[in-house]
């Protein structure tokens, strides 16, 4: 079982990677959130799952491990496959699965491509009391929301951004972003790099 990888996109693709480790490239499915802020040329590390079937093997990846937990939860649900769950999470964000599983509401899930009512009423009831809310929130309380900015400035800066560049990009993001990326310093950073596009680095003076 591919539990993991690390190394180098060769290409990005709209909801898939080529991951090259070891010299071998590897194709891996990712959530359209991942590929949006991955360019060719980074460094990647995934939390993966391996689908086995008779005529193929699939990889699918994750950026953090409750995102993999969530997704092997899900195809564990009656009638949802590996692309209806990946599905789910390029839609919904795990506190917000979490948080519909929690109030028995199965209308997010019926907004997703490929989920009908009677599988979306599935995933409620099947992962009812195996997704907890707080657990699922908790990354979003990492820094008091005035520090997340200024976190990811500097983050920005060591990167290679100027002060500027960097201080403008976060405040414009954070402006336009939800309560639950505007409190998360991962999120914030993962959009703003998003805004300010792959690999464009400027002389710290610029």
């Amino acid at each position: 079982m591919i539990s993991s990888l690390q190394g180098v996109a060769a290409h990005v693709g709209d909801d898939a990677l080529v991951v090259v480790v070891g010299g071998v490239g590897l194709s891996v499915a990712v959530t359209p959130q991942v590929a949006r802020t991955t360019h060719v040329g980074a460094q990647v590390h995934l939390h993966t799952h391996l689908v086995v079937r008779e005529d193929a093997l699939s990889l699918f990846g994750f950026e953090t491990r409750e995102e993999l937990t969530v997704f092997t939860q899900l195809i564990g649900v009656t009638g949802v496959g590996p692309k209806s769950a990946m599905g789910v999470l390029s839609s919904l964000t795990v506190p917000q699965i979490a948080q519909a599983v929690t109030d028995d509401d199965d209308a997010p899930f019926k907004r997703v491509s490929g989920i009908g009512p009677k599988t979306a009423k599935l995933i409620v009831v099947q992962l009812a009391g195996k997704l907890a809310v707080p657990a699922a929130q908790a990354p979003a309380a990492v820094a008091p929301h005035g520090q997340v900015p200024l976190q990811v400035t500097q983050a920005l800066i060591g990167l290679g951004w100027s002060e500027r560049v960097a201080a403008e990009a976060v405040a414009s993001v954070a402006e336009n972003a939800a309560d639950a990326d505007r409190a998360s310093v991962q999120a914030l950073l993962r959009l703003t790099l998003a805004l300010l596009g792959p690999a464009r680095r400027e002389p710290v003076g610029g």
